[in-house]
């Protein structure tokens, strides 16, 4: 029977998102149909799946390493003012959204308490209060991702009134467990888990960027620092007392501070969400036994209370996000931080174990939870509507003021790239700062300069200066402070086996003089290419195809396929040549073709989810 369960929920964690892409799902996250597919299979369904060691070890490592992820997702840039930007009322400043926001919920939520008690449904206030200022950060990160809106501001925003929503509710958990377990000395012994986490941070800086240099694919030392991290705080979390996830969360955030590459980071997102994850949100739905509750109908009557008190409990952060967001996205971003499952489950085992509350009662706060976890999400995702601003999808941090990469600056689509310029030549910068708003003058271009101007927030660095020792300086900086998808640098010369070495470390060459040479022969020799790539109105582009009414067709049946010539079809590590007969598939780069306007249009509606 063990090995029957552990087979089929590896089993339903590969097929429920191939089914719902097969089917065209969207609106409900992954995470919410495994949890419905382990109500299924578990106690309250066919019961063919049971909770058994290996899968409650699973498990506990998946939310383990849900947590973890959470607290690499923060982005710390957005915490802090952005020094060197003259102040704007209207700017937007996720950290005190969601500071006022969590406030606003611990409010209501103690005032929800009291109102149970009121009612005679529920006597314990504090830990209703808990319960219902609980956010599921897991749920609401896995939701941000798949609308691809977890690094834009109301992303980060919602992230983190959810990491509030999850760590505060984490700390009074340990207060409550200590009053009413009679065991208050614990309380101090909390300093030693961030005391513990400060000294991780220290020791490990240095040692990572030693790591990143030595490792290889058969050491992984990037990986096997995160789990020793990940499992040094939580083993401290467990000794003094405190819920482990707590531990993990701080294990997150030491990692982020490590600020470890976006191999470094995609390679654990894989590991968490290609299979420990999804194994967590199955066997909560196995657990949670719906025929026992059933069985008991009185006790059904406090489930709708519930439900309607969770919902409650966050409407201050629709008020409030209604504010900066709008009224749609308000109320969007509100709904989403309704959801409370995560959290919800440690608060009720240790409720269990204190004798405060009883089983049937624990039973009908899970389903609850379940309740709001699933219709919130599939809510969220039916409201929500990306704002103009949030459209622009790629930051790009250009160092360097030239007649090179002005012209390319004020060619670039500003509805697909929001551009910042920098220079360290006053000359150039009275030269430019007329044609180029976003230019930034900073005469020594020191790594405290640009830390200030956030040259190394972004999704593209571009080291373009006169000097092939600077750029090369710039760039090997951008890789180590910042968290891009691209770095691109500038050189006149450079050895192959030196362009090797930068390419394994992701930073990519541009040298005038081969591509001059390249954009010559194709001028001799097929003068229709050279046009294609001189045409700034008629030109090549990319996109990559994530929306899922596009993919498992044929090429010919888009209806965008008349308005776009697809010259070819990067798929993994592959170039294929299109035909009208050819089945895209989602993650497919398509390098298209087309006017402006219509490249715009295929952009926005094959490149969103």
């Amino acid at each position: 029977m063990a090995q029957l369960s552990l087979f089929l929920v590896i089993l339903f964690a590969l097929i429920v998102p191939l089914l719902m892409a097969k089917l065209r799902v969207n609106a409900v996250p992954t995470a919410i149909a495994e949890i419905i597919v382990g109500i299924l299979l578990g106690a309250s369904g066919f019961n063919v799946v049971g909770v058994t060691h290996d899968l409650s070890f699973l498990s506990n490592l998946g939310v383990i390493l849900l947590i973890f992820l959470s607290g690499m997702e923060i982005d710390f840039y957005l915490l802090k003012p952005h020094q060197g930007k003259k102040k704007n009322k209207q700017a937007v400043n996720p950290m005190r959204i969601a500071v006022g926001s969590f406030l606003s919920i611990s409010v209501v939520a103690v005032f929800l308490g009291w109102l149970l008690k009121w009612f005679g449904l529920f006597n314990d206030v504090a830990l209703a209060a808990i319960i219902f200022m609980t956010i599921a950060l897991g749920v609401v990160i896995a939701t941000l991702k798949e609308k691809d809106i977890l690094r834009r501001p109301i992303g980060q925003t919602i992230l983190l009134t959810a990491v509030l929503g999850e760590v505060i509710p984490l700390m009074l958990l340990t207060i409550y467990a200590a009053v009413n377990g009679g065991n208050t000395k614990q309380l101090w012994l909390i300093i030693l888990l961030f005391m513990a986490a400060i000294v991780l941070l220290w020791r490990s800086k240095r040692l990572y960027l030693w790591f990143n240099d030595v490792t290889k694919n058969t050491t992984q030392l990037d990986i096997r620092l995160a789990f020793f991290l990940i499992f040094a705080l939580v083993t401290v979390a467990e000794k003094v007392g405190v819920e482990n996830i707590l531990g993990a969360f701080l294990a997150g955030i030491v990692m982020k501070l490590l600020e470890p590459s976006h191999e470094t980071k995609d390679k654990l997102t894989s590991i968490g969400y290609g299979f420990f994850i999804p194994i967590f949100f199955i066997m909560t739905g196995v657990k949670l036994n719906l025929r026992s509750l059933l069985a008991h109908p009185r006790s059904l009557t406090l489930l709708p209370v519930l439900v309607v008190f969770l919902l409650i409990a966050k409407l201050p952060v629709v008020l409030i996000y209604a504010k900066k967001f709008g009224y749609r996205n308000g109320l969007a971003g509100g709904v989403l931080s309704a959801t409370t499952i995560t959290i919800v489950l440690p608060t009720l085992a240790v409720a269990r174990k204190l004798r405060v509350i009883t089983s049937l009662q624990s039973d009908v706060f899970i389903l609850a939870a379940v309740i709001v976890c699933i219709f919130c999400p599939v809510i969220f995702n039916a409201i929500f509507k990306l704002q103009p601003e949030d459209r622009i999808k790629e930051k790009v941090v250009l160092v360097g003021a030239t007649a090179l990469t002005v012209p390319v600056l004020l060619d670039l689509h500003d509805k697909w790239y929001s551009v910042k310029m920098m220079t360290s030549d006053e000359e150039d910068y009275n030269l430019y700062k007329s044609r180029v708003p976003s230019l930034d003058l900073l005469p020594e271009l020191t790594e405290a300069e640009l830390e200030q101007n956030g040259a190394f927030n972004g999704n593209i660095f571009v080291a373009a200066l006169m000097s092939d020792k600077e750029n090369l300086r710039l760039a090997k900086l951008a890789r180590q402070k910042g968290d891009f998808k691209r770095i691109i640098v500038c050189q006149k010369r450079m050895a192959n086996e030196e362009a090797a070495q930068l390419a394994e470390k992701g930073i990519e060459i541009f040298n005038l003089g081969n591509v001059s040479a390249a954009l010559l022969r194709a001028l001799i020799e097929s003068p229709a290419v050279y046009r294609v790539l001189t045409d700034t109105k008629n030109a090549l582009y990319s996109v990559v195809v994530r929306n899922t009414h596009y993919t498992g067709r044929q090429l010919a049946d888009w209806d965008v396929a008349h308005d776009i010539t697809v010259d070819r079809i990067h798929r993994g590590q592959e170039w294929l040549v299109p035909h009208g007969y050819s089945v895209i598939e989602e993650g497919d780069e398509l390098i298209f073709s087309a006017k402006s306007q219509a490249a715009d249009r295929v952009r926005k509606v094959i490149g969103r989810k």
